[in-house]
């Protein structure tokens, strides 16, 4: 998911990051980090930046939310279906997203800004599909994929 040459040589822990990946008709979000935690935080953010310019978002309310699964692909769709409802129903997007473990799931600090001020770079996402769906931990890291109909 991430090309060996951008690995930080300090030997540390490397950073959270993400990217799309054009997939046919979908879009497949590839993400990696640390933890299991930054690992889905970055899946959003990306999710997100598929198809909208967060650059000068500005938030307009802070929520929470808690998500539980018995596996971590669960998880991660648990959560970006999250996104996928407030994108539907509310007309939100998550700016900044920051998630800590709870028993039995996760728990997402959601920075949300109104999607009508956001310029829209692309199709929105309108489903999370099963399809090809990763989320683990490896050597390096944790590392998630997932396919979103967009």
């Amino acid at each position: 998911m991430r090309p060996a040459d951008d690995v930080p040589r300090s030997g540390g822990p490397r950073p959270g990051g993400h990217r799309g990946v054009p997939h046919t008709a979908d879009l497949r979000v590839e993400a990696w980090g640390p933890t299991r935690e930054v690992c889905l935080a970055q899946a959003v953010r990306g999710a997100c930046e598929s198809f909208v310019d967060l650059a000068a978002a500005a938030r307009t309310r802070r929520d929470e939310v808690v998500v539980r699964a018995e596996t971590d692909e669960d998880l991660l769709v648990a959560l970006l279906d999250e996104v996928v409802y407030r994108l539907d129903a509310r007309g939100e997007v998550p700016v900044e997203v920051e998630v800590a473990a709870v028993p039995g799931g996760v728990r997402a600090v959601l920075e949300l800004a109104d999607l009508a001020a956001l310029p829209v770079t692309g199709a929105a996402p309108k489903a999370v599909t099963l399809h090809g769906l990763v989320c683990g931990r490896g050597p390096g890291g944790w590392r998630c994929s997932v396919i979103l109909d967009v």
